[in-house]
């Protein structure tokens, strides 16, 4: 049971409803994944403890004030890309960090606060990092899906209820006793209200309240972390694909209605979507990128990456990267 390997059956289910909802009781996960309450509970506190999953409280783009979301392309010089992954993954305001596949190495969002200098962050802090060749940097307009229960799909076929679209949070919404909230389950979303009181010196009643109101503001997204390839999914790739301009709109929002897409966003060079796709075997990536987005007027094209590694989402790092390294291809 480790994320180095597939999960059998049960764990999985297990998973895919945590990632429908991160705290859950073990009784909710047990009826969604139809085994006993004992064995769920036993399964799912090994997993957890084990970093094969983690669940974490995750705060939107703008929780410590106004701030802009660039997308960075890095290319490394050869055999240096684990060097430099190791100094960016204690980059905090990195909201993702991936090791991927094509013409660059690193993939990585940096959620940039407006009065900060994106030169400074770019030129002396990115591109002095020994191995750092060249860093391609893009803007993000629009987010038009950010999704955590990719994995449901192994529980029902059915298309997701409803499309997240990044909600662009007041940083007003937070007050000081918020962030430490945050910041104590960031690290442990399954944290209970009674412990986060007691670290923080409050009562767990004001704790519920103010994690609740967050949550239901969309300030707050509980969120759950797994490799795809521990969940047996084979394809996890990032498309850059060039649209029509007059097509964006309607091309992003028919890729955000599939459950297999993770995230669509438009950027602002070269009429671009960015869109992050899961699914469970190259045959179904074969079948979407021929029958739906082949198909799709005003696309023009793409190019792809495969993800081989990440090693922070959602500004969380995630807690099995160092083991995948340690342990190596061949595990």
């Amino acid at each position: 049971m480790t994320a180095n390997g597939p999960l059998d059956e049960l764990d999985r289910r297990i998973v895919a409803a945590l990632q429908s909802d991160g705290r859950a009781s073990w009784t909710e996960i047990a009826e969604l994944s139809g085994s006993s309450v004992a064995t769920v509970a036993r399964r799912g506190q090994a997993l957890l403890r084990d970093g094969v999953v983690s669940v974490a409280a995750v705060p939107r783009n703008n929780h410590p004030g106004p701030a802009d979301l660039f997308v960075l392309r890095i290319t490394c010089a050869p055999g240096t890309q684990f060097e430099v992954l190791d100094e960016l993954v204690h980059h905090r305001d990195l909201r993702f960090l991936g090791l991927v596949t094509g013409p660059y190495d690193i993939l990585a969002e940096l959620n940039l606060r407006r009065e900060d200098s994106l030169l400074s962050r770019i030129v002396d802090e990115i591109l002095a990092i020994d191995g750092v060749q060249r860093c391609d940097t893009d803007l993000t307009l629009h987010v038009y899906k950010v999704a955590s229960d990719w994995s449901r799909q192994l529980l029902t076929d059915q298309p997701p209820d409803t499309v997240a679209e990044a909600h662009q949070c007041d940083p007003g919404h937070f007050d000081d006793v918020d962030h430490q909230i945050v910041e104590l389950m960031r690290e442990d979303g399954r944290a209970s209200f009674r412990t986060v009181a007691t670290a923080i010196g409050l009562n767990e009643s004001t704790v519920r309240r103010r994690f609740e109101t967050l949550l239901g503001r969309g300030c707050l997204q509980v969120t759950t972390l797994v490799p795809a390839a521990a969940m047996g999914f084979e394809s996890e790739v990032i498309l850059n694909i060039t649209v029509a301009p007059a097509f964006v709109e309607t091309v992003a929002r028919t890729l955000a209605s599939y459950r297999g897409v993770r995230y669509v966003a438009a950027m602002l060079s070269h009429n671009a979507l960015m869109c992050e796709l899961i699914l469970p075997t190259t045959e179904d990536l074969f079948a979407f990128t021929t029958n739906t987005l082949g198909r799709l007027e005003g696309v023009q094209g793409w190019t792809a990456s495969v993800v081989l590694l990440v090693l922070r989402r959602g500004f969380v790092e995630t807690p099995w990267w160092r083991d995948k390294l340690t342990r190596g291809p061949a595990s």
